[in-house]
């Protein structure tokens, strides 16, 4: 009875110290999405653009 009881208690032990290991989680670095600042180049090419057409017609 007494080898019984020190098996089943070996058995308890082992599967509980199997059970997992002692690994630090994984955590990914969360990701920043930037979004892309507005510059004032949206309508000064085309401002330029346009300057440059009308003296390109004027000086005809």
């Amino acid at each position: 009875m007494k080898k019984l009881v020190l098996a089943a208690t070996l058995a308890a032990a082992a599967s509980t110290a199997s059970a997992g290991t002692v690994v630090e989680p994984v955590v990914e670095a969360p990701m920043v999405v930037e979004e892309a600042q507005g510059s004032s180049s949206g309508w000064v090419l085309p401002l330029v653009l346009l300057v440059l057409v009308g003296a390109a017609v004027a000086a005809n």
